[in-house]
């Protein structure tokens, strides 16, 4: 199994499918002054991930919040045990909330294992902003994948964006819209990030390679509006 590494300054990938479990979603951890993890993986490799945290020479114990990219199971299972064991807040879209509160809709029947739900200690709108004593990350609000679904960026010498499931899928079954997805790939576009942390395909950079990779989807998404 592959081990954790650093990103870009104090951005770190501490969990995936590769280096945490098969099915993890991409767990970053940002050092913003205070820990901050985005994303907390399906909920079966906590102590895996605990254990990544501590040979990057961080403590899990200054973990501070989770920010959550939106409410499927392999993006919040590890939630409930993140708050228990470390105090941590967990930071989620509104439109995503109830979901991660009562675990309705999350998708579990597809990888069977279980979920404990736990509370959202806040609840973002649209456009937020996340001051540390670092960083300030900031939230943009993208639905498309979920409706609460959202992506979060911060400016270290270069913009980092942590652009969630941009690859999709979008099945109507999951909640999912292809119309507000593509608008929203389109604001990720806008945004013109330098390096790309995505939700389960790692880490694009250059910005010419990130605008690649989401042009891409974008036009998969744009073929399937117009076919409607």
């Amino acid at each position: 199994m592959k081990r954790p590494f650093s990103v870009w300054k104090d951005v770190y990938l501490v969990g995936s499918a590769e280096i945490s479990h098969p099915y993890d979603c991409c767990i970053y951890l940002i050092d913003a002054g205070e820990l901050v993890l985005v994303d907390a993986g399906a909920g079966e490799s906590n102590d895996r991930l605990i254990e990544n945290i501590r040979s990057l020479g961080f403590a899990p114990e200054k973990l501070h919040s989770v920010i959550v990219t939106h409410a499927h199971i392999d993006h919040i299972g590890g939630l409930a045990y993140f708050q228990e064991n470390y105090g941590v807040k967990t930071i989620a879209h509104n439109l995503d909330a109830e979901a991660i509160e009562s675990g309705k809709g999350i998708g579990v029947e597809f990888y069977g294992v279980s979920y404990q739900p736990c509370r959202v200690d806040v609840k973002l709108s649209s456009e937020d902003s996340l001051k540390f004593s670092k960083y300030e990350i900031k939230v943009v609000h993208i639905p498309g994948h979920t409706i609460g679904s959202i992506a979060a960026y911060a400016e270290m010498g270069k913009r980092v964006l942590f652009g969630q499931d941009i690859h999709g899928p979008y099945y109507a079954a999951w909640g999912a819209d292809p119309v507000k997805a593509a608008s929203s790939l389109q604001k990720l576009l806008d945004l013109e990030a330098d390096i790309l942390c995505e939700g389960h395909f790692g880490i694009y950079q250059p910005a010419a390679e990130v605008r690649k990779y989401i042009e891409g989807y974008l036009s998969q998404l744009q073929a399937i509006t117009r076919g409607k």
